[in-house]
């Protein structure tokens, strides 16, 4: 089991894909293996609006929801290094996805619908799923987010099975990426590090 990295966090670790597929599990408990704090991007959303996020759909709308969800992601890109979790349609933002991109390392945590469909069942406070079968309401979010979510930096299987095992595979796979780039920022043997040139 990896506990942490072999490398510091450089960026922001944010965690996107559908409802259910695990991002507030999961990253608490990345968070609490990498020594990090943890923020609930709908969290911060509900005490900056003051109220819920089902009231806020029903009050303002949804656009008015996605602007407010816009300004609050982009302050806390710009905290120190934490985990992040976003609601589902956060990184359909093209906005929020710059941000994303210039302040944090994505992670796209992917479920199978079944997975998904077990998961969010357990909770009602799912604005996007009311109004018609939640498994099809589902399938019509994955058809549509799907190929914006693999825009993320990394994609990771969130399965049916204990969390530990989803977050291993995070930090996993966050190891590989930093390792990675590690490798690519190295100056290749035998050049001359600029400044050092006669």
């Amino acid at each position: 089991m990896i506990t942490t990295l072999h490398r510091p966090l450089p960026r922001t670790l944010v965690l996107v894909g559908l409802m259910g597929a695990g991002k507030t599990a999961v990253g608490k408990r990345a968070a609490a293996r990498l020594g990090l704090s943890f923020i609930d991007a709908d969290q911060e959303i509900e005490i900056a609006a003051g109220c819920t996020i089902p009231d806020i759909f029903e009050r303002y709308g949804e656009p008015a929801f996605r602007d407010l969800e816009r300004r609050v992601i982009a302050r806390l890109m710009r905290d120190p290094v934490q985990v992040l979790s976003t609601g589902g349609g956060a990184f359909m933002d093209p906005q929020t996805r710059a941000v994303i991109a210039e302040f944090g390392l994505s992670v796209w945590l992917k479920a199978e619908l079944s997975v998904l469909a077990a998961r969010t069942a357990k909770r009602s406070n799912r604005p996007l799923l009311r109004g018609g079968d939640p498994k099809e309401l589902l399938a019509q979010l994955m058809e549509r987010r799907h190929p914006v979510y693999a825009l993320a930096d990394l994609t990771v299987e969130s399965r049916d099975g204990p969390v530990e095992e989803t977050v291993d595979r995070v930090l996993a796979a966050i190891d590989a990426h930093l390792a990675a780039t590690a490798a690519t920022d190295e100056p290749a043997p035998g050049s001359t590090p600029l400044g050092q040139m006669d």
